[in-house]
């Protein structure tokens, strides 16, 4: 459906999205922060507003983009001949740019300096693993939404998110748009940015694996009719 708007409109829906999934993202957890000194409770809080903003953002924006809103995501689609190679990289540096603008708006709000380096540690074979996990699983979740449900696709990504912020090391960036975003503010979400190229290194072979995996078991090549054919039975 996203192909009926013109590139232009489909690029400002990506950069707002991811600004305003951004801004969540940091704005819950700067007030999560400051509401209670429970990190158990801190993290609930920021998962809540962003699996909620996710189900907003890919309802009202999907239409228009894809909502992507996630560079792997993107590449994914661009892969799947879905999404036009030339539009690649104009989607990923508008999500790029919103998810930057994002942290600036929650650092506006809050009264803080708008850009900050963070100094939160998130590195080593268990993050990477996280991220390889939660990025997999995300990509799957969507695919398989759009296969299956393609009217429960927000609902799918914002359980799923919501989920993955609790069951992984990483709490689930699983998108390197945000990682570079959240590089820029040491704040309960941060990230140091020396610690980003593991993270997008992970986010994309997660998504690679996800692609991979979803186009045998969903048997996307094959003509429905005959989705039932491509085994003998026992």
């Amino acid at each position: 459906m996203s192909a009926v708007f013109p590139l232009s409109r489909r690029l400002v829906a990506e950069a707002l999205g991811t600004l305003l999934l951004v801004a969540t993202v940091v704005g819950s957890g700067i007030m999560a922060d400051k509401l209670t000194d429970d990190t158990a409770l801190a993290l609930l809080g920021n998962t809540l507003a962003t699996g909620a903003m996710l189900v907003v953002l890919i309802t009202i924006l999907g239409p228009i983009s894809g909502a992507h809103f996630n560079p792997v995501v993107s590449m994914v689609f661009a892969l799947r001949r879905e999404l036009s190679g030339s539009s690649l990289p104009a989607y990923i540096a508008a999500q790029i740019v919103g998810g930057i603008a994002g942290t600036v708006l929650a650092h506006g709000m809050f009264a803080l300096p708008l850009l900050q380096a963070s100094e939160t540690v998130r590195t080593g074979g268990a993050q990477w693993l996280s991220e390889v996990t939660a990025t997999f699983g995300l990509v799957f979740v969507i695919l398989s939404g759009i296969r299956f449900r393609a009217d429960a696709v927000a609902w799918l990504v914002g359980l799923y998110i919501t989920a993955a912020y609790w069951f992984t090391a990483s709490t689930s960036f699983a998108n390197p748009a945000v990682a570079i975003a959240r590089s820029l503010t040491h704040t309960f979400s941060g990230i140091r940015p020396i610690d980003l190229p593991g993270f997008v290194v992970a986010e994309v072979l997660g998504a690679l694996l996800a692609l991979m995996l979803a186009g045998w078991l969903l048997m996307d090549a094959r003509n429905p009719q005959t989705l039932t054919e491509t085994e003998s039975a026992p």
